[in-house]
């Protein structure tokens, strides 16, 4: 085979580490290095003498190592065998990366954990030709992008989930809000990837997420979409004005459930009503007491009625609810109430207090 008179790599944009294909080489011999490369000469799987950006003339000086190895006359055209590796340290910009499954994460505010898929792209550049050499060519005698790609995707993979959940946890970001962080959540992934890639000689150029989406119609993403409705009703109206809200629901389904002329549901929807009356009281009360410390006394209660239900007694119950239950058609004219000072029990349509609560209510029609 001739000897080499000019070795020279023309790079491209996906290769980083190439092997000059012949190992004839003699003093003389021309080495052309572009900007950046880096060439190295290698010698029984050793790496050896290393050269920057220009052209070199090999000479036994400006290869000591090698010379020292194989022992090159000086002088003269003598030929040797080595290899030559040129290294591409230019960045290569538009690797795309992607979650192959959902990464499970958690929701830190409202603690459900729901399947994310993310994706995007990022560069990478060789920082330490030298490491990434020793460290990931081996006998390859070319290795590309997508080589790296595929040797670090499940490394970089397994790290993006757990510091993409510590992130959000640290940060108490929501997963429904997570679209509005991505820059932050870029930045925080490639500083803590960067230790891991230069290893290997490799530094990130520009890591970007480009998206973190979950499915709209997964289940567990409408149930984090109702959590989150829920704690802004919480914010607005406040966590007891909330409770009361749900207790008024709690007598509309008793009521709902009660069916012609059935008065245990009624009695249950009463027992609501009654103690939603006292909670109203006692929040009403601890609100006049936190906030006005110098209110006068509330006023006195209304009347409590006991009302027959079934041969039962239920109550006492206040005027506001008793209202209520006369308006929807629970206690008729007919039903037998009681309170402190009657002497017994009497029809409702005969307490004055309660007579005029049914003025709007016909009377019952006569028998035929």
């Amino acid at each position: 085979m001739a000897l080499i008179d000019v070795v020279k790599w023309e790079a491209n944009t996906k290769e980083l580490v190439h092997k000059f294909p012949s190992n004839d080489l003699r003093i003389g011999t021309q080495l052309v290095v572009y900007n950046g490369q880096t060439a190295f000469f290698v010698k029984g799987g050793k790496v050896l003498d290393e050269f920057g950006a220009g052209t070199h003339t090999l000479k036994s000086e400006n290869i000591p190592l090698l010379n020292k190895l194989i022992n090159i006359p000086f002088g003269g055209d003598s030929p040797f065998q080595a290899e030559v590796w040129f290294v591409n340290k230019l960045a290569v910009m538009d690797t795309k990366w992607g979650t192959p499954v959902p990464i499970q994460l958690e929701d830190p505010k409202y603690g459900i954990i729901v399947p994310v898929r993310s994706f995007g792209q990022y560069g990478l550049r060789i920082a330490d030709p030298r490491v990434f050499l020793d460290s990931l060519v081996g006998n390859m005698s070319s290795f590309t992008i997508d080589k790296v790609d595929s040797y670090f995707k499940g490394k970089m993979m397994s790290f993006f989930a757990n510091l993409i959940s510590d992130k959000l946890t640290k940060d108490n970001i929501s997963v429904l809000n997570i679209n509005s962080h991505l820059v932050e959540l870029s930045q925080y992934v490639e500083q803590s990837l960067a230790d891991e890639f230069l290893k290997y000689g490799l530094v990130f150029e520009n890591f970007h997420i480009m998206s973190i989406n979950v499915p709209e119609d997964d289940p567990s993403f409408k149930k984090l979409k109702e959590a989150k409705e829920l704690q802004a009703q919480l914010k607005i109206n406040g966590r007891d004005v909330y409770q009361m809200s749900r207790s008024f629901d709690v007598m509309d389904k008793a009521a709902a459930n009660e069916g012609g002329g059935n008065f245990v549901g009624m009695g249950m929807g009463l027992g609501a009503g009654a103690n939603l009356g006292t909670q109203l009281g006692a929040m009403m009360g601890a609100q006049t007491s936190t906030q006005q410390p110098m209110a006068p006394p509330p006023l006195p209660q209304s009347a409590q009625f006991y009302v027959a239900v079934n041969g039962q007694q239920q109550g006492p119950f206040d005027m506001n609810v008793l209202s209520s239950y006369i308006s929807n058609g629970q206690i008729t004219r007919d039903t037998l109430v009681w309170k402190q000072g009657m002497p017994s029990w009497a029809q409702a349509s005969t307490v004055p207090e309660l007579a005029q609560m049914f003025g709007a209510c016909p009377p019952p029609l006569p028998p035929m």
